[in-house]
């Protein structure tokens, strides 16, 4: 097998070189303790402090109000779980969607098991929350509104600024707005201050940086209820010595991401377009999951498509043998066997469901691994229908 193309980059990307000689540099010469005092960890802190002011510039905040974690999960569990645990006394009723990645949902049925009501937001066939219920669900004791940015599974954008100005207007600032940014950093422009969020997480290994390490955006004056008892590390907010080469691969990844975050956009939607309008000209049985590609809240890097009459499983394990690498959706979930809820969510049957692939690119990636690619759809499409219908 010579080929390898990778179009599962929303389950992880490959780390750029410039990120791994930073973690080299980090681990073979920088490898002092944040918390010494000697001059190896001020060496330390210094690099610490200089991705925290990157990512802080990326996110158009204060480098005061970057916290790093152990990845997106701990992040989620900290903007949900902190924020619940410390404002319970205003009210005890939470809200989200029914299309959150599992970090999220998970968290908030663990709090539903601690007495707190939680409101599940429905989406509409696109996969946008539907405003007119999250109007609805607010209520005087609502203390936490958490709703993605870009969903994992089909690519859909929810209108968060939207979002923010109800959450705003129905409850005079007292709601908090988290936001699981995750595979919107490096993917979309964020302002944290225009766009009215309180809390957002950014994970690590979506944008080319190393796995194990993220990050959360906590607004001056929010505060959270840490997970982890230990020493004073992040103010505090999360202990534990911290993973000084990871930090500074993050930091090294967001700068590269926003940076070539226009090319990036314009590359990977053309990558998109190409490989759906190829898709439905040339294989007959397909739907595409989610919004069009020239919807506004359609993400550029993600479209996830049925192939009626097939598994997706099967489908993606006769696309390796060509060296080319799918998904069926969320790789957190992908070993379970139970549906998309995602899909289930926007209304797919379960033929649709069954034979559902998602597609995500990286900017490494080219026309002609998208072409290469469709080929091999056709061939192995064809032959595992007919396979099925002997």
């Amino acid at each position: 097998m010579s080929k390898e193309i990778y179009f599962d980059n929303s389950a992880t990307t490959k780390v750029r070189k410039e990120v791994i000689d930073v973690i080299l540099s980090t681990f073979n010469e920088n490898y002092g303790n944040p918390s010494s005092l000697h001059k190896k960890g001020i060496q330390a802190e210094k690099a610490v402090e200089i991705s925290r002011e990157i990512i802080a510039n990326a996110l158009k905040c204060n480098s005061s109000e970057i916290f790093f974690t152990s990845g997106g999960t701990e992040a989620n569990n900290l903007a949900i779980k902190g924020a619940a645990y410390r404002y319970k006394r205003r009210g005890k009723h939470l809200i989200t969607s029914n299309i959150e990645h599992p970090s999220v949902i998970n968290t908030f049925k663990y709090l539903e098991n601690e007495g707190f009501d939680v409101s599940y937001i429905d989406v509409n066939k696109d996969g946008i929350v539907i405003i007119d219920e999250l109007k609805k669900e607010i209520t005087p004791e609502t203390i936490l509104v958490s709703i993605m940015m870009v969903n994992n599974e089909i690519g859909s954008i929810q209108p968060v600024e939207e979002i923010s100005r109800i959450i705003s207007s129905q409850s005079q600032n007292k709601i908090i707005f988290h936001v699981d940014a995750v595979q919107g950093f490096g993917k979309i422009p964020i302002d944290v201050g225009n766009m009215g969020i309180d809390l957002l997480t950014i994970s690590g290994h979506k944008f080319h940086g190393p796995k194990g390490i993220g990050a959360l955006y906590i607004r001056s004056g929010i505060e959270l209820i840490p997970l982890i008892a230990g020493g004073e590390q992040e103010r505090g907010l999360r202990s534990g010595t911290e993973n000084v080469p990871g930090i500074v691969g993050l930091g090294k990844a967001a700068e590269l991401a926003v940076t070539g975050l226009k090319e990036f956009k314009s590359k990977v939607s053309e990558l998109k377009e190409h490989l759906s309008r190829r898709i439905i000209e040339e294989i007959p049985g397909v739907r595409i999951n989610g919004p069009i590609c020239d919807d506004p809240h359609s993400a550029p890097h993600i479209i996830n498509i049925s192939f009626k009459g097939i598994k997706g499983e099967i489908l993606v394990h006769a696309m390796e043998q060509y060296g080319i690498y799918l998904s069926t959706g969320s790789a957190c979930s992908s070993r379970k066997s139970h549906s998309s809820h995602v899909l289930k969510a926007i209304g797919c049957e379960d033929e649709e469901l069954e034979g559902a692939i998602r597609f995500s690119f990286s900017a490494f990636n080219t026309v002609d691994e998208v072409d290469y690619c469709v080929e091999k759809l056709k061939e192995e499409v064809k032959e595992l229908r007919s396979i099925i219908r002997r």
